[in-house]
């Protein structure tokens, strides 16, 4: 019963950290693993959600170590300053686009922006669990945000010329 009330939410958790839906999965198998064996260590303080949750991305980073043995510097050009406002990008990209653009994110970008948009963590925090200097996880998080401002503005000028060509036919 615990499995099927939690596995969903925390798949999603896992999916962000993966690379593939399989390695989520595997993840999230591991993850639950360490809840049923872990179970009496919970001390009533916090959400049990929020308990499970910690597993799951601990088990994220784990995972993630052991893949990367070697954490690759990720070349960013510098994303240009746009006037766009944030209503417009908002109401022009999809939640799941998104999502997937994050997805596509470098490894050790996607793990940084993950952990501190989506977990609240520190770049503290982060730098220990991923076994990385302060400095590199503010420096991923700098080119994680300017991949997606690159990738987000190359979304909303394909989505223009789509609507001026729909226009057009529509004349």
């Amino acid at each position: 019963m615990l499995y099927k009330r939690y596995a969903a939410k925390m798949l999603t958790v896992c999916l962000r950290y993966a690379s593939s839906r399989e390695e989520a999965e595997d993840i999230l198998h591991e993850g639950f693993i360490i809840v049923f064996n872990k179970m009496y260590q919970f001390k009533m303080e916090g959400s049990f959600e929020g308990w499970i949750r910690r597993i799951m991305v601990n088990k994220s980073i784990e995972s993630y170590r052991k893949q990367a043995k070697v954490l690759r510097v990720v070349e960013v050009e510098e994303a240009e300053d746009s006037e766009t406002n944030a209503e417009e990008i908002l109401s022009s990209i999809a939640v799941n686009d998104l999502l997937q653009m994050i997805q596509e994110l470098p490894p050790v970008c996607k793990q940084v922006f993950n952990l501190y948009v989506f977990e609240g963590m520190g770049h503290k925090e982060i730098a220990k669990s991923l076994g990385v200097a302060e400095g590199t996880s503010k420096s991923n998080l700098f080119d994680a945000r300017a991949i997606l401002k690159k990738k987000i503005k190359q979304s909303m000028m394909v989505a223009k010329k789509n609507n001026l060509n729909n226009e057009q036919q529509a004349s």
